[in-house]
């Protein structure tokens, strides 16, 4: 990938295996081959431990892969000798999605919507399911997404990447489909044309082998499609030919699973490498030829200008598709939100938006904060980037200011169905709470187990002063984290939640576990539910309040059931709260869980918890655990370990039916270590544990 920002042209080649991109304006600002090759990070001595999939077209750089770094062949990839394939596999099923009407009066439905290409981790050494440490990149704004890209790859390391379950699980659970990467680099950084030449390759049939074994690994770990990017000089007319031919096939064999296909602004009919910045003559069969479609969407090259993106618009709807399956790329990774970026090109204030846009490496959120950062300040970062921040939040920037993407693009909601319940866990955590106490001590991230979070970061509707509100990971009642609130109340403040459509009826309920900080002042709670949508944009929805009680510092964590039967049976459009303070006292209250229902729910048990494989690492003992899925639905599943005095040590989760635990130590002198499954409902009640043992 390539940008050309003025007034001075220079050219930025867009390198995910080192994590970061590589600058080409010179030698002052060169990157070497050896950085493009990709800097890794050292695996641990586990053999055990599972990474994300990555793999080359079919033949291998020379030489031997550095150290950490496993080159594999796409093309002799088989699930049945994949053993890494159970951890990387996602179970959450893409879920449907409406849009509410707009939180902010600028938010446009039906226009411009927004594709991210974000690197999570290096392409080698990529953990499958999570790790030991809360310093991660825990996107939470899906609402706003209609695409996620695991961006990455490298010529030292693997051109193709599988994104890794626990980020698809997210995702899909956020109605947002994900799409793996393949990266064809530039020569400069260790492309070599012959890669491109594997990938296009057609067997004896005439058929592409490839674009069949790119459906079949992205059915298999069950995410959604890829956005191919070949950016390797030196070809012709032939090769382009191909390519196109390529991509139609893989388009054909696709099509029955759903996969999908963004291509890259990048090779051109001609076959070199010529950054169009639009869509035009030059790369428009490689999104539409005369039999039809032949990608979903095209990401247009940094280049871009207005003139540009308005010419592209206006050809995709000639060629009979929509201007907003055009990505203007905005890359985001070096300035964030300072990214001098020409918005009105995109964003029109008074028109119809032009196109749709796309930001690459958005992960700046975390990235650009200072060592020793906390999940706290990445989320307040990652708020301020989408939503903006204060009172900008409400409307967007002026002419070259930053357009918080709330602000223009309609949010989207996954809530039609009982039961709902969200413990407000991002993801990861400093420590993992049950029940508002302790289970493990260790930080950890897991994007499997993040919640659906309020999407609308914050809408507050208050006469008087507006109360801070932010993710807190210093107490939780699930997971690791919870919402918490702060702020004088000199006026009743309602805290808009989750816009919804879920139906409601006599025996519906609402739930709400929170607690006061033990400085606060008292609070009075009220549920606030909206039985119709808002009346217009920026508009709040009808509240109805509840009462769900007043809450006294030392009160601890409890649960107030709220009957919504009085409301009558219908729709729920929007969840909320109201607080109210009392004598004038700071409150700071904490929201633990929420969920609605029609009564409790327990799920089945799942069933044959074996170790499959162990080994002994630095003195302590790494297992790979399998189980069978429970019979009915399941949200995710949980690990413990039962220690000798009875307590039990939180030691993961996942989605799918097996998990690496690392680093189990012998307590004492018990005989044999005891680990337990759980299955999780969507309502977080548990099933009885499988149990199996492990000797020492």
């Amino acid at each position: 990938m390539n940008r050309q920002p003025s007034p001075a042209p220079r050219r930025r080649v867009l390198l995910a295996g080192a994590g970061a991109a590589a600058a080409l304006a010179g030698p002052s600002l060169g990157a070497s081959p050896a950085r493009a090759a990709g800097r890794h990070r050292p695996r641990a001595a586990d053999s055990l431990q599972p990474y994300a999939s990555y793999w080359f077209p079919d033949s291998l750089p020379p030489g031997t892969p550095g150290d950490g770094i496993t080159w594999r062949s796409l093309a002799a990839w088989q699930p049945g000798t994949d053993r890494d394939l159970a951890f990387n596999r996602s179970t959450v099923p893409l879920a449907r999605r409406f849009t509410p009407v707009p939180a902010h009066t600028t938010a446009r439905a039906g226009q411009a919507r927004i594709s991210a290409l974000a690197a999570f981790d290096h392409t080698a050494g990529n953990p499958s399911q999570g790790s030991a440490t809360a310093d991660t990149y825990a996107p939470t704004h899906w609402a706003l997404l209609d695409e996620l890209v695991f961006w990455g790859g490298s010529a030292g390391e693997g051109l193709i990447l599988a994104p890794n379950a626990p980020l698809v699980d997210a995702a899909h659970r956020n109605g947002v489909p994900v799409l793996g990467t393949v990266f064809l680099p530039p020569v400069a950084y260790g492309g070599q044309l012959r890669w491109t030449r594997d990938l296009v390759r057609r067997d004896a049939a005439g058929r592409f082998p490839l674009a069949a074994k790119l459906v079949q690994v992205a059915t298999v770990y069950g995410f959604d499609g890829w956005f191919i990017n070949a950016e390797t000089g030196g070809g012709d007319a032939a090769l382009a030919a191909e390519m196109q031919a390529f991509l139609r096939a893989l388009r054909a064999a696709g099509a029955g699973q759903g996969v999908r296909i963004t291509w890259y602004d990048a090779m051109n009919r001609t076959g070199q490498v010529g950054w169009q910045g639009a869509l035009d003559d030059l790369n428009r069969s490689f999104f539409q030829d005369a039999s039809g479609p032949v990608a979903d969407s095209l990401f247009v090259d940094f280049r871009w200008s207005a003139r540009s993106l308005a010419d592209s618009g206006r050809l995709a709807e000639q060629l009979g598709r929509s201007r907003y399956e055009l990505w203007a790329g905005v890359d985001v990774e070096s300035a964030g939100w300072d990214t001098g970026t020409d918005w009105d090109a995109i964003l029109p204030e008074g028109r119809d938006q032009v196109v749709s846009f796309g930001f690459y490496r958005p992960e700046w959120t975390l990235q650009h904060l200072p060592a020793g950062r906390t999940p706290g300040q990445f989320h307040a970062a990652d708020d301020r980037f989408w939503a903006g921040e204060g009172a900008a939040a409400a409307r967007p920037g002026g002419a070259g200011g930053w357009r918080a993407p709330a602000t223009a693009v309609a949010d989207r909601s996954t809530l039609t169905a009982l039961p709902f319940a969200t413990g407000f866990n991002t993801g990861h955590g400093l420590r993992w709470y049950e029940a508002g106490k302790v289970t493990s001590e260790a930080p950890w991230s897991h994007l499997g187990l993040q919640d659906r979070l309020p999407p609308r970061r914050w809408v507050v509707h208050t006469e008087g002063q507006h109360p801070d509100i932010s993710w807190d990971f210093d107490d939780a009642w699930r997971g690791g984290s919870s919402l918490l609130v702060r702020g004088a109340f000199d006026a009743p403040a309602t805290v808009e939640l989750f816009p919804a459509r879920l139906p409601a009826g006599a025996a519906t309920v609402l739930d709400l576990t929170h607690r006061l900080d033990p400085a606060s002042g008292p609070v009075t709670v009220e549920v606030a539910v909206a039985t119709r949508p808002a009346p217009a944009p920026g508009r709040p929805a009808p509240y109805v309040h509840l009462p769900a009680g007043t809450l006294r510092p030392g009160d601890g964590w409890r649960t107030d059931t709220v009957r919504l039967g009085p409301l009558g049976s219908g729709t729920l459009h929007a969840l909320g709260v109201r607080l109210t303070g009392r004598g004038g006292a700071a409150v700071a209250w904490r929201l633990g869980a929420l969920a609605v229902h029609d009564g409790p729910a327990s799920p089945a048990a799942p069933g044959g918890l074996r170790v499959t494989d162990t080994a002994a690492v630095d003195g302590a003992v790494s297992v790979r655990l399998a189980w069978r899925r429970a019979n009915g639905p399941v949200r995710h599943y949980e690990l413990h370990r039962r220690l000798p005095d009875g307590s039990r040590r939180f030691l993961g989760g996942t989605c799918g039916t097996a998990l690496y635990v690392p680093g189990l130590r012998r307590a004492g002198t018990e005989p044999a270590a005891e680990i337990e499954v759980r299955a999780v409902h969507e309502l977080f009640t548990t099933s009885e544990p499988a149990r199996v043992q492990l000797p020492w």
